[in-house]
């Protein structure tokens, strides 16, 4: 896998420049046109993470490499994406389109943490197709941005922060609406949302040496003060998923990653991921695979 790419990174492949502000101390924030930096020469987008957030309309037909999911557009759709998960686009048709705008955590300082919102969660598939209607509100969004960045408005971050809200609001709602209500928050939610933080906050690993600290329900039922029993009937109760499964997921999700875009040896990757052996960790793979991590990263 690529290094982190960071913002003046992004700047130099794109513009072979990096403006002046963009560490001020202030955040960034910027927002492009996808028609206008694409073409026969325009760089592929490497897969890796980003130390920056990006919200991008898509129009056209792809396929995005999201953590170890691929994701097909069939037309039109929104994509959040977060410093925690790797990624890239691959356009499948010719015909391509839309926005995208970037930003720092520290743009929003004071004004609420840009990491609360669902969209951002690394657990989520942050994905969200459109309707022709939808892709209309959305568009007239992405427009107000570029008016209100190109404009003198002493106020217009302000500005930017809002509609940036927008959108986020504007999605939840979406997301919303096609779902039942949505029970009121109560224990079981609140200890659910606490176990799933713990584990993602072990996550990603980008450095050999690096181990995560506890992979087994009564290890986190232990950070978290509670009875593993406990854990396990309220992660059911939310997830209708075990406690379990849940931490062999992600960690399978972790592992494919490694495999597939770092050069590190089976043995270290089973370190990284808690296994004292490498052997205890071929036997997890192959359960939940089907075939062995070797098998795995030769197939590609």
């Amino acid at each position: 896998m690529e290094k982190m790419q960071s913002l003046e990174g992004f700047y130099q492949s794109k513009f072979d420049r990096v403006p002046e502000n963009i560490r001020n101390g202030v955040g960034h924030f910027n927002v492009f046109k996808i028609d206008e930096y694409i073409g026969k020469h325009t760089k592929p987008v490497v897969y890796s993470r980003k130390d920056y957030f990006k919200i991008t309309l898509i129009i056209g037909r792809n396929r995005i490499h999201y953590a170890d999911k691929v994701i097909e557009i069939k037309k039109q759709a929104l994509f959040f994406t977060n410093p925690q998960i790797p990624y890239k686009f691959e356009w499948i048709d010719d015909y391509k389109s839309g926005f995208f705008c970037v930003f720092t955590a520290s743009f929003f300082h004071h004004f609420g943490n840009i990491n609360d919102y669902e969209v951002f969660k690394p657990h989520a598939i942050p994905v969200f197709e459109l309707t022709d209607e939808q892709l209309e509100d959305i568009e007239q969004v992405f427009l107000k941005m570029q008016d209100g960045l190109d404009s003198d408005y002493v106020h217009k971050y302000d500005l930017l922060r809002n509609l940036v809200f927008d959108l986020l609001h504007y999605t939840l709602r979406m997301e919303t609406a096609s779902k039942a209500k949505k029970q009121q928050a109560n224990a079981a939610q609140r200890i659910t949302h606490m176990f799933l933080e713990l584990l993602e906050r072990q996550f990603p690993i980008e450095d050999v040496g690096q181990r995560i600290g506890f992979r087994s329900p009564s290890e986190f039922a232990g950070q978290l003060a509670v009875h593993v029993n406990h854990l396990n009937r309220a992660v059911r109760e939310v997830t209708e998923k075990t406690t379990s499964m849940i931490i062999a997921e992600r960690l399978l999700q972790e592992a494919k990653i490694l495999l597939r875009h770092t050069e590190w040896n089976v043995s270290e990757i089973a370190y990284a991921l808690g296994f004292k052996e490498a052997t205890h960790f071929n036997n997890f793979f192959k359960k939940m695979m089907q075939l062995t991590p070797v098998r795995f990263r030769e197939m590609g």
